[in-house]
């Protein structure tokens, strides 16, 4: 239900702006729309597999997947564009504060995200969630937020105080990559304690764990790369543009002989 109103509340948000004369790319609300709809077909659908299996499918599309197609639609950037001054001063507000800056520094967001997952994993954490109803709501929600943060902070789309370098971002995804890639593989061999999945569920939801990984992390390294060539594009113009009018004679100028 909240993935639904959201989406309905995001494409309110942006017809609103098209009514008043803003451009907003349709491809955001196509973006936006199916990040909130995967994310409520994993919480509510049938998956398929065992139940190991299942599982890592949802914890896929929850950490993963929803949040790659939420985070470019910029439903922050949208929020500010679109709410009175007041409060979108105190929006702007919150997203510039030192906690906020904090939390988006990418190592922080990637130890957030992929930490959580090691403590699930390899402690019985993960085996409480089929006894305890209010744990395993605590660790959905864990891990669709620690997702949405991580992402964030790789992708840095939408306005924050400190725009971190591609190369702090670059860094903190490859490390995430590389943690998240072990993790899989101790699955492969060890269950996490206190459960008893067959081998064949164990094999077959870590290696979804494995690749489904590696895909999302290519699209978001995919989203740096875009961002540093445009980046790049943009500085060696700017400097070419310089260059140009430092060469061009000024007028009524007279050459001495």
């Amino acid at each position: 239900m909240t993935a639904l109103l959201a989406a309905l509340a995001y494409l309110a948000a942006t017809a609103r702006l098209r009514r008043r004369g803003d451009a907003w790319p349709g491809w955001r609300d196509i973006c936006f729309t199916a990040g909130c709809a995967v994310l409520a077909y994993a919480l509510l659908g049938p998956l398929p597999g065992g139940p190991f299996t299942a599982h890592m499918a949802q914890h896929l599309v929850l950490a993963m997947i929803a949040p790659v197609l939420v985070v470019p639609a910029r439903p922050l950037t949208l929020l500010v564009r679109v709410v009175p001054t007041g409060p979108r001063r105190a929006l702007l507000a919150v997203a510039h504060s030192t906690p906020a800056t904090v939390l988006v520094f990418p190592p922080l967001a990637a130890l957030l995200d992929v930490g959580g997952l090691w403590l699930l994993y390899r402690t019985p954490l993960f085996a409480a969630t089929h006894h305890q109803p209010l744990v395993h709501a605590a660790v959905h929600l864990h891990v669709v937020v620690s997702g949405l943060l991580f992402t964030f902070a790789v992708c840095r789309l939408d306005p924050m105080r400190h725009r971190w370098s591609p190369a702090w971002r670059a860094t903190a995804l490859l490390a995430a990559g590389a943690a998240h890639a072990v993790l899989a593989k101790t699955l492969y061999a060890t269950p996490p304690p206190g459960t008893a999945f067959t081998t064949a569920d164990l094999h077959q939801g870590a290696q979804l764990m494995y690749y489904g990984g590696d895909l999302a992390e290519l699209a978001l390294a995919t989203i740096i790369a875009v961002q540093w060539y445009t980046a790049t594009g943009r500085a060696r113009a700017h400097r070419q543009r310089r260059a140009a009018s430092g060469a061009r004679p000024r007028s009524g100028s007279r050459s001495t002989a």
